[in-house]
């Protein structure tokens, strides 16, 4: 039996909310009947639709308090109200920790966890004011509990905001739910440049138990469900959606030397 959750009239906004990822829990948030803004440094070329229903955008850099401030104002001033947050803006290009520069490490842990908390600060003193409180849902990723080698310092920001999603629950309790969703690897418009051609697609997304990589839309949903109130008593959750994870390495090659000792002379 499908389970098809609403949020119908709610003011949902979502940073980065316009390509990938962000482009899925939008399209999410849309069918669900919420008002979406999306957020992002510079406009697109097409708003992101889902059905007859559109987003809208403002344009804003999310490490930037001012700008920051600017959005949550304009949004509250469009809508009279904000009701959910997803902060789903960050990533990090590949890059070795002993040769990036330290300026370099500096915007990466700007963008994927200082940013967070300023977009959240902003919209929690919105939310605090109002009857029916708030959500924010931080977009995380496995990276925040495993190595993250060639991501060094996103997967150090991330652990951070997987903690900060948990202190901030806390303090925001009870008219504010903060929680995350650790995600694993989502197909998307640049999934090439990480996995190569689609039979590089296809080899990494055999690795992942279930067989593929997610879809943004499924994230998507992830987020709209603990955005609604059949999540009203959770907070301070990490939620992961990685499809099983990632088979240990060792396991793979204890399953061949078994299979070789097996084999005749």
């Amino acid at each position: 039996m499908a389970l098809e959750l609403r949020l119908d009239g709610a003011v949902v906004l979502v940073t980065g909310g316009v390509r990938g990822v962000g482009a899925g829990v939008t399209r999410t948030f849309l069918r669900a009947g919420a008002d979406v803004v999306t957020c992002a440094r510079t406009e697109p070329e097409r708003l992101v639709r889902a059905g007859d229903r559109t987003s809208t955008f403002i344009s804003c850099d999310v490490r930037d308090p001012k700008e920051v401030d600017a959005l949550v104002e304009e949004v509250v001033r469009r809508h009279g109200r904000l009701d959910v947050v997803v902060n789903n803006a960050g990533g990090a290009p590949y890059a070795e920790a002993a040769n990036a520069s330290p300026r370099f490490h500096e915007k990466i842990v700007a963008l994927n966890l200082l940013a967070p908390l300023t977009v959240a600060r902003a919209a929690n003193a919105i939310m605090q004011r109002q009857e029916s409180g708030g959500v924010i849902v931080n977009i995380s990723s496995v990276s925040a509990t495993r190595p993250s080698p060639g991501t060094a310092s996103y997967g150090a920001a991330k652990a951070g905001l997987d903690n900060l999603t948990a202190s901030l629950a806390v303090e925001w309790a009870p008219k504010v739910r903060v929680n995350g969703l650790d995600v694993g690897m989502v197909r998307t418009e640049h999934s090439h440049l990480h996995y190569g051609d689609e039979a590089g697609i296809a080899a990494v997304g055999a690795t992942v138990p279930l067989g593929r990589l997610a879809e943004p839309d499924e994230i998507g949903s992830c987020a709209v469900f603990l955005a609604s109130s059949l999540a009203s008593y959770v907070s301070g959750a990490c939620l992961t959606v990685h499809g099983g994870g990632e088979v240990p390495a060792f396991l793979a090659a204890s399953n061949s030397l078994v299979k070789e000792r097996k084999e005749p002379v």
